[in-house]
């Protein structure tokens, strides 16, 4: 499966960026794909995921602000990043998991500026 993410950039606090990942290759139809992040000296933490089935989960620090929905007919995960900040800047990270393994996208940039 490979995994090619898009939408980084450079914003200011309280604008919004839709991050999005489209997997390819062989994908099972039942499956998880989300979004982690992994800012500068810090470790990778989880963002949002969403299940094939539509069910999601959050971070605690990104709930209200960010919304993460699926095209499962385009394999594709979107992240609605709403009313950015400062720490939400980071390296995010597209991950997609199966049954048996996962794999991750090459990561994209978000910088917030104050």
């Amino acid at each position: 499966v490979q995994l090619q993410a898009s939408g980084g950039g450079l914003v200011q606090a309280g604008e919004s960026l839709r991050l999005s990942c489209a997997a390819s290759g062989r994908v099972f139809s039942i499956n998880v794909m989300g979004w982690y992040r992994q800012a500068p000296g810090k470790q990778r933490e989880l963002v949002a995921d969403i299940t094939n089935g539509g069910s999601t989960n959050y971070a605690d620090s990104v709930k209200g602000r960010f919304t993460i929905s699926r095209d499962n007919a385009k394999n594709t995960v979107y992240l609605q990043m709403n009313s950015l900040k400062p720490e939400d800047t980071a390296v995010y990270y597209c991950n997609y998991r199966n049954i048996r393994t996962q794999y991750w996208g090459q990561g994209t940039l978000v910088t917030v500026s104050s």
